[in-house]
């Protein structure tokens, strides 16, 4: 067994335990027509996690939104920012960022499927006036380390009562921002 498979099967056990009526997952040709529309391969970890566990329904907070399926889903609000990043001139929403679950009030935890490691990427646009570079933070160096923070209850995200005394792990500011909102 990889790290992975613990990983997941770790994952798994937590979503079963957290939310008792899982989806069902999905099918490798549901993974690739998501992919098709998406125009971008999913990371292989998050892949799995929609084919092993459940097409979304688990997680943190607000839990991973399904995939393809359903009113709000994964593809669909890609599409939608993508849509409205590319009106007007200033992008908001990079190509190849799947946003995967909300945190509330415009704010997206998303993988950067064009990064080797997935990292996960926090969308904060609360208070930004026009410069969305100041808008994404690096969450996780990688999906994994991202998923094993919500098992440990170690992410910033895990913090229900927080009275001031522990120090908060807090995303850095994604230094390649700039970058991929200009492309294309």
């Amino acid at each position: 067994m990889t790290d992975l498979d613990s990983l997941v099967r770790r994952v798994a056990a937590k979503a079963r335990e957290t939310t008792p009526e899982l989806p069902p997952g999905l099918s490798a040709a549901e993974v690739a027509a998501a992919e098709e529309a998406l125009g971008f391969t999913l990371p292989p970890l998050l892949a799995r996690l929609y084919v092993e566990i459940a097409d979304g329904g688990f997680g943190p907070d607000y839990q991973l939104y399904p995939l393809n399926a359903g009113e709000l889903t994964a593809v669909g609000i890609y599409q939608e920012e993508r849509a409205e990043s590319s009106d007007g001139g200033n992008p908001h929403w990079p190509a190849g960022v799947l946003p995967i679950l909300t945190w509330g009030c415009g704010m997206y935890a998303a993988v950067d499927c064009q990064n080797e490691r997935a990292s996960v990427l926090l969308f904060e646009p609360n208070g930004i006036d026009g410069d969305w570079t100041k808008a994404w933070f690096v969450d996780a160096a990688s999906l994994e380390d991202w998923l094993e923070s919500w098992l440990n209850d170690s992410g910033w995200f895990s913090v229900d009562d927080y009275d001031g005394d522990e120090e908060l792990p807090e995303p850095s500011p994604w230094s390649s921002a700039a970058d991929r909102l200009a492309a294309p």
